[in-house]
Formats: structure tokens, C-alpha cells, sequence
């Protein structure tokens, strides 16, 4: 499994880089299906060998060409913060990020040169073989969730409401912070909280450590105070 992740990790690396030649790539099959289909209807050509041979790069390999080229540059693009930022309630998330003044969780990895642009991506996503995969289904429903509650609603009171939909995970900082590190080890609450920030017991960002991540992020004790009945 371990394997598997370093080469998915790999695969992603390497979308990064070639992101701008899969759009182009992309459009021109779009294009050239286009103009196949455009020479059917009007020239009516007869169904000969040839003829078929360009209908089937016409109708089946160019589009899905594009197809699959699109969803890559597509992919890559929904990891970047603008996109993360661009529904109206994540406004003031992303304008955290990006303030240079803000000494938030968020904002302290948005300008570390590992995250860049795609902070809000790098530690939200799911880790494992299939991280791109399964972070990708979970924002369906971020899709799903906006369309159907906060598309109408107003900043103030989206940002009262809205919440995760599980406890962030340790895991998810464990992958840079790997808590081996020496520096790491010597201060006290990481040595003497070790076993429990590895298993999760006790989380990175709970008032008593990191803190909350996001400055609109809800103390523990509120989340418990509201579902309170």
C-alpha cells in the first residue's frame, strides 16, 4: 500500500507539472472532433474503410481524449485556493490565507513555499492510495451542500454554521510533521503527548495545543454546547 501511495503521490506531482499541456490538449481533440463531425453532416461521405477509420478518431478517440485530458487539468485546478475560495461563504477563509498580516493555522502553511496555492487542498485532502480520488467524491458533496444551504445565505450566518463533517485528523499533519523529527521532540507537550497526538487521542489543533486552525473556527465546547438539546 505504501508503494502504491509514493506512485499515486508521484502521478499527482506530475499533473502539477504538465496541467497547462493537458488543457491545450484537451481543446485540440475537442477541436478536431469538432471538425470531424462538422465534415459528416455536411459532406455525407460514403461509409468506406477509410472513412470509418476517421469516424471512429472523430466520434470515440478524440473525445475522449478531450475528455480525460479536461477532467486532469480540471482536477488540478480545483486544488488551487482561488477555486476553494471562489463560493461566497469561503470568501473570508481564502482572505485569511492570503493576508500576509493573519498568524492563523491556515494562513501560516498558505505562506509556506511547500503549499503555495493549494494550502487549503494539501491539508484537507485524504491521504492514502486513493487521495485524489476520495478528496475529489467529498468536494461533490461540499457542491452538494453549498447548492443546496448556503448558495442564499449570507456570510455572516454561514460562518456561524458552518462546520467539518468529522474531527481534522492528526494524520493529516503527520504527513509533514512526522513527529520523529529531533526539533519536534524536544519540546515538552509533543514528548510527553507522543502515543496520544500519534493515535489521535488528542488533537493538533485543540485549544490546548495548535488551536484553531481558521479564525471563524468553533471551540470544542461550543460545537457541544449547540448540539446540546
Amino acid at each position: 500500500m505504501a508503494d502504491l501511495e509514493f506512485v499515486t503521490t508521484l502521478f499527482e506531482q506530475s499533473v502539477v507539472t504538465m496541467h497547462p499541456v493537458m488543457s491545450a490538449v484537451s481543446v485540440v481533440c475537442a477541436l478536431i472532433a469538432a471538425i470531424g463531425l462538422v465534415w459528416f453532416l455536411v459532406a455525407r461521405p460514403a461509409l468506406t474503410g477509410p472513412n470509418k477509420v476517421m469516424l471512429l478518431f472523430a466520434f470515440g478517440v478524440f473525445p475522449i481524449g478531450s475528455a480525460m485530458s479536461g477532467n486532469i487539468a480540471g482536477f488540478e485546478h480545483t486544488k488551487h485556493r482561488r477555486f476553494c475560495g471562489s463560493c461566497h461563504v469561503m470568501g473570508p477563509y481564502r482572505a485569511d490565507a492570503e493576508n500576509p498580516l493573519s498568524h492563523s493555522l491556515a494562513a501560516a502553511h498558505a505562506h509556506n513555499e511547500e503549499f503555495g496555492t493549494d494550502n487549503c487542498y494539501e491539508c484537507h485532502k485524504d491521504y492514502g492510495a486513493f487521495s485524489t480520488v476520495m478528496t475529489k467524491l467529498g468536494g461533490m458533496r461540499h457542491v452538494y451542500e453549498y447548492y443546496t444551504h448556503y448558495h442564499s445565505m449570507d456570510v455572516k450566518t454561514a460562518l456561524d454554521t458552518i462546520e467539518l463533517y468529522k474531527p481534522f485528523p492528526n494524520a493529516n499533519c503527520v504527513r509533514c510533521h512526522s513527529t520523529e523529527g529531533r526539533s519536534w521532540l524536544t519540546l515538552p507537550d509533543h514528548h510527553s503527548n507522543l502515543a496520544s497526538l500519534r493515535s489521535g487521542a488528542v488533537s493538533c489543533v485543540s485549544a490546548g495545543c495548535h488551536g484553531p486552525v481558521h479564525p471563524f473556527s468553533k471551540p470544542k465546547h461550543q460545537l457541544h454546547a449547540a448540539a446540546a438539546p
